[in-house]
């Protein structure tokens, strides 16, 4: 059985710091590419970050660069997303993915396997 577990969410002040972590089991994760999305209330799912199974490409939405920083800890299966200079607009519940694309690949495709998603609230 496959399982994507999130965790790290909570509420933060505007200007503040949370990492979330995601791990994976029932998949032979370092073959997967990993992708964290986001959902605010009223608004589509997006894709935040992005990190291949390799480790040697990231992305990142325009609207999170140089803010946050997704990495991957293949021995522990884990996914995780450092984010950094949170503001109200970054609220929203944060799911992590796993799929695989072509190198060069669109990550916001990445969809075989979700998590059950960790909530990101930030106050102003």
């Amino acid at each position: 059985q496959v399982q994507l577990v999130e965790s790290g969410g909570g509420l933060v002040q505007a200007g503040g710091s949370l990492r979330l972590s995601c791990v994976a089991s029932g998949i032979t994760f370092s073959i997967y590419d990993m992708a964290w999305f986001r959902q605010a209330p009223g608004k589509e799912r997006e894709v935040v970050a992005g990190i291949s199974w390799s480790d040697s490409n990231t992305y990142y939405a325009d609207s999170v660069k140089g803010r946050f920083t997704i990495s991957r800890g293949n021995a522990k299966n884990t996914v995780y997303l450092q984010v950094n200079s949170l503001q109200p607009e970054d609220t929203a519940v944060y799911y992590c993915a796993a799929g695989r694309i072509l190198q060069g690949g669109d990550y916001s495709t990445i969809n075989d396997y979700w998590g059950q998603g960790t909530q990101v609230t930030v106050s102003s």
